[in-house]
């Protein structure tokens, strides 16, 4: 656990100082460089929490419940589902969204219609929650 906080707290402050030399720099640096270096950055970075969430989550998972061990991902699903289904629901809203902006400005008489789409979309994050409501009340 030390070695990944060491690793990522050395990644930081690489990122951080490669800011600021790119920022005092007199010289005219290129995009490209730039965006090969940050995307060396995130990929790091994507590249530490995978190291994070598949070597060192199962003792996290199995430590949440001593007395039974298949509660700790019961409780990872829950939090799963409340997750993506929150993201599936922002990414819903957006699109409908902004069609639906798109629609009432060309004709204010549809708003309730529409009103009616955004609130379908944004149900998507109430069924989630409601999965994981479920799911904890069996554990």
């Amino acid at each position: 656990m030390n070695l990944v906080i060491g690793i990522a707290i050395m990644i930081v402050l690489f990122t951080i100082a490669l800011g600021a030399v790119l920022y005092r720099s007199k010289e005219g640096w290129e995009a490209v460089k730039i965006r090969n270096i940050m995307r060396a950055s995130v990929f790091s970075y994507l590249a530490l929490i995978g190291i994070f969430l598949f070597v060192l989550m199962p003792n996290v998972v199995h430590a949440a419940a001593p007395d039974n061990p298949s509660a700790g991902f019961g409780f990872l699903a829950a939090g799963l589902s409340t997750g993506l289904a929150t993201i599936g629901a922002g990414y819903a809203v957006g699109a409908v969204g902004s069609s639906a902006l798109g629609a009432v400005s060309e004709n204010p008489r549809i708003l309730g219609k529409t009103l009616i789409f955004v609130g379908l979309a944004e149900g998507i994050a109430i069924y989630g929650l409601i999965i994981s409501i479920i799911i904890l009340g069996r554990l």
